[in-house]
């Protein structure tokens, strides 16, 4: 096991160093950030100053070396638009995307599950059908139509919902929290509804496919055979093993959700670190660009990690590499 731990934790280094390297070179070819942090103005002398200090002036490979370097050191560098450390910037914004993430998950959960279940018992149920036809649905509409629809709808036309913003916050563990009060709730619901829509339809789908494939299977039916309760044999039988899947497509999932609700936080000004990264990106701030992309890769190798003993807790009999090399 220990072994299988190191050998994770390696390859993560290996992936995270291939990540900012292939990250430094990409945006040295997109262009100069001097270009949109100074003014035209500025003249030479100042200009040379301001670029010696950023340490734009070396030659790529040794700013990489520098980024290696500090990097080591817990430093990733001071953000070129607001000048304060990078990765302060980026935990400071995360708060509020990993609480929209995490609603979205939950809803997909809490929707999902419960409606795949139905669907795998039920298949030939008119419910059924048109849940499945509507996952469809919710796999192809885009995200930033659904997000408009949705403040047209709620906000515009109804009024019941804020459109934008995060609301009132509460700190709770030295964070941000908007999920704790009244009004965070009001503004958390449209932006979670947006992000979950294609988590549910994935959910329904998987939970569905799952069901549909223990249900045959002989330990299912001899638990039907002692007289078991439909619940029962439901609740431990088929949607225990229908889980050991759908764990893994959620691990996965809730990192995505982290690294990719840009769209969603743009739509509904949410002040997360995808609204960050997208402003980053525009100012060609590097540092934070590198930082970013460096949480979201330890997030990745987090998640995966926690799969794995998801894994073993659910079903003994899955093996790890490091067991089964032994």
């Amino acid at each position: 096991m220990i072994v299988w731990l190191f050998r994770r934790l390696a390859q993560a280094l290996v992936v995270v160093l291939l990540m900012t390297l292939i990250v430094f070179v990409g945006l040295h070819a997109i262009g100069n950030p001097i270009d949109i942090l100074i003014g035209q103005d500025v003249d030479q002398v100042e200009r040379a100053r301001i670029i010696a200090q950023m340490g734009l002036d070396q030659p790529l490979w040794r700013q990489y070396l520098s980024f290696l370097n500090g990097a080591l050191h817990g430093n990733l560098g001071n953000s070129f638009v607001y000048n304060i450390p990078a990765i302060e910037l980026i935990l400071d914004r995360m708060p509020a995307t990993l609480e929209l993430a995490f609603a979205a998950l939950f809803l997909a959960v809490v929707i999902g599950v419960p409606l795949g279940l139905f669907a795998g018992l039920y298949p030939d149920n008119p419910i059924s059908r048109f849940l499945m036809a509507g996952s469809i649905v919710g796999f192809s509409l885009p995200t930033f139509w659904v997000g408009l629809m949705l403040i047209m709808a709620f906000s515009v036309s109804l009024g019941w919902l804020p459109a934008s913003g995060r609301g009132t916050t509460v700190e709770f563990l030295g964070a941000q929290w908007s999920w704790l009060t009244a009004d965070g709730l009001r503004h958390l619901i449209l932006p979670a509804i947006n992000l979950s829509l294609f988590k549910i339809s994935l959910v329904i789908r998987l939970t569905r496919a799952g069901v549909r494939e223990v249900l045959p299977l002989d330990h299912v039916k001899f638990a039907r055979a002692k007289g078991l309760s439909p619940v029962r044999v439901v609740c431990v039988h088929v949607l225990r093993n229908t889980l050991i899947p759908l764990v893994t497509v959620l691990g996965l999932e809730l990192g995505s959700t982290i690294a990719f609700a840009v769209v969603t936080e743009s739509i509904f000004s949410w002040p997360g670190a995808g609204k960050l990264i997208l402003d980053s990106i525009n100012a060609l701030d590097r540092p934070v660009i590198v930082s970013y992309l460096v949480v979201i890769v330890c997030l990745f190798v987090t998640l995966n990690l926690i799969v794995d003993i998801l894994y073993k807790l659910l079903d003994p009999r899955v093996r790890l590499d490091a067991e089964a090399a032994q």
